[in-house]
């Protein structure tokens, strides 16, 4: 009966949605708010009656509405294309998450609701619909216009940013509380996390999915690449991150694959459905009672969102050094929230730390701010000349002279050469170090499991942490010596730049040959201490600590040559795999 009781319920929820939605494409409204009244009309809080029985079943295929939506997204994102945003999309996503999140929370405090739900209602603000956006530009064929690019630009940093503002919910609803320290700790984590996965899956998933692909099946394509979502989802899980993330995470690796757009084609009539019956869920939950009751709220919070978007993204816009047209432009098509509210809303109520009505009410936000949103691009135009029609002539002078400003900062010729090698040099040491500390943290968090395994050759503590300290600095070896590379070309660099003839003389040479020294060798110190901080609990004694370190430099003096080819390898194959797709 359970069986017959779901294919009922999926036949109800499919057969609604497709009128629903056929309905709203005729009058040129998205399909999300189609399937979101879809769900409202069957839910069990519309009369006369529930057409719904096994709500708890729809749930879970809507949390797998959440994977794929979230796969899909990562799939849309490209490292290419986050090196290419340049500050305005930064700017801009920094600034308008901040003070939304800000916003929120006053609004919440200002109407009398708890900490927790004035600070999942910033949160729920905070991150503009991917979905609905490209949407809309693509029914006002605007999406090749320069603001629209800037548009993406944004809607890339922020679903990053979302990613870590989830992560730090989930941590702040288990505790009860935050501070600076935990803030601080759970971002560092989850940064090297996904640098680390980034890095390691870039460099092994397209390869697998090359692999699979010459079979010519695309059976096997597909189930490989769900076989990999979920189970990349599933270690995301064990090490007590959302699922969210690793959908997010495994679709961004996958995008760096040759196979991206066949991968696309098949996943798409999957994600079509899980992503309806996942909003479709969402309208399950409106209850019209609390849409009543919370009337004034969602008009304010609707007001809120609008002005506050149109503020802070055009605001980041303008600052980053576009025109007043452009940055209206790009403020006004990012004024609406979407799938990423609705995930950080029952977020909430999955951990039972906010309000019935807190879902409902973004909900209504977000159903309102998107029917909006075809119509605040268009008008984006007419306003921003009337707005130069109506400013004081000495306030558009002003903002004439801060472009000029910016225009005339920026490095041209051999000083932006000089900032884009210094940027790469930093990047690579970044990434190199980021791997190294993953390396020691994985020995740290699998120390109690290793010691066990050991235990059966050897019985003292001292040696199990001498043995996965010396396995963790062998392995990061490669990764130490490429890093000391790069930083000793980067003072090499700065050596250059900084120490001229005028200045030194006749011991021009050995000055910069000394600075070319020290730096790198002062940095491997820092570096070698806040390995020792992070991996305290794998340090063995300080006698085994001696030994491990002379067996670790005998094996640079003797394997550098090696150590620097197979580094090589790696850094050849990951670029080859970021720059196979156009």
């Amino acid at each position: 009966m359970h069986a017959i009781s779901f294919i009922q319920d999926l036949a109800v929820i499919m057969l609604v949605a497709g009128v629903v939605t056929i309905i709203f494409h005729r009058l040129k409204q998205p399909v999300v708010l189609g399937y979101i009244v879809a769900g409202f009309i069957i839910g069990p809080h519309t009369p006369p009656f529930s057409l719904i029985h096994d709500e708890d079943t729809i749930k879970t295929l809507a949390e797998l509405g959440v994977i794929f939506l979230m796969f899909s997204l990562g799939l849309e994102f490209s490292l290419r294309k986050l090196f290419k945003v340049g500050a305005t999309a930064f700017i801009a996503a920094f600034l308008e998450i901040a003070l939304m999140i800000w916003l929120g929370y006053e609004i919440g405090s200002a109407f009398g609701w708890s900490a927790m739900d004035s600070l999942f209602l910033g949160a729920i603000l905070a991150i503009s619909s991917t979905t609905i956006i490209v949407k809309a530009l693509n029914d006002l064929n605007m999406k090749h216009q320069r603001f629209a690019q800037l548009i993406f630009g944004v809607l890339i940093v922020e679903d990053i940013l979302g990613i870590g503002i989830i992560a730090l919910l989930s941590g702040i609803a288990v505790s009860g509380s935050v501070s600076s320290g935990e803030v601080f700790s759970t971002v560092g984590k989850l940064s090297l996390f996904m640098v680390v996965a980034l890095v390691i899956g870039i460099l092994v998933v397209p390869r697998l999915l090359a692999y699979v692909a010459k079979f010519e099946s695309n059976e096997m394509l597909l189930v490989t690449v769900l076989g990999l979502c979920f189970g990349f989802c599933l270690l995301v899980v064990k090490l007590e991150y959302s699922m969210v993330l690793g959908a997010f995470l495994i679709g961004a690796i996958m995008a760096e694959s040759k196979q991206l757009v066949k991968i696309e084609h098949l996943v798409e009539p999957i994600r079509d459905m899980f992503s309806a019956i996942f909003f479709v869920a969402i309208g399950l939950m409106i209850d019209p009672a609390i849409l009543v009751a919370y009337a004034w709220p969602i008009a304010v919070i609707t007001v809120a969102v609008v002005l506050g978007k149109v503020l802070t993204c055009g605001l980041g816009a303008f600052i980053a050094g576009n025109d007043g047209r452009t940055s209206l432009r790009v403020g006004m098509g990012l004024s609406q929230i979407g799938e990423f509210s609705f995930i950080i809303a029952a977020l909430g109520m999955t951990l039972q730390v906010t309000s019935d009505f807190l879902y409902p009410v973004a909900v209504a936000v977000s159903a309102i701010t998107t029917l909006l949103t075809p119509y605040l691009i268009r008008a984006a135009d007419p306003l921003s000349l009337k707005l130069a029609a109506v400013m004081p002539v000495r306030m558009a002078r002003v903002f004439g002279i801060y472009g000029e400003w910016l225009r005339s900062i920026q490095p041209r010729g051999e000083g932006a050469l000089l900032a884009s090698m210094i940027r790469r040099i930093l990047l690579q040491v970044g990434v190199n170090l980021a791997l190294v500390v993953a390396l020691f943290f994985c020995g740290g968090y699998f120390a109690e499991q290793i010691g066990e395994y050991l235990s059966a050759w050897i019985n003292d503590g001292g040696w199990h942490k001498a043995l996965i300290c010396g396995a963790a600095l062998l392995l990061s070896l490669p990764f130490l010596i490429a890093a000391y590379r790069k930083l000793k070309a980067l003072a090499m660099l700065l050596a250059e730049m900084g120490v001229t003839p005028e200045m030194a003389g006749r011991h021009t040479a050995r000055v910069r040959r000394i600075i070319a020294e020290v730096i790198p060798v002062l940095a491997l110190v820092v570096i070698f201490v806040l390995l020792a901080g992070l991996s305290a609990s794998i340090l063995p004694s300080t006698e085994l600590l001696l030994g491990i370190a002379l067996i670790a430099a005998v094996l640079v003096a003797v394997l550098w040559r090696w150590f620097v080819r197979l580094h090589t390898r790696m850094q050849v194959a990951l670029l080859e795999t970021l720059n196979q797709n156009p």
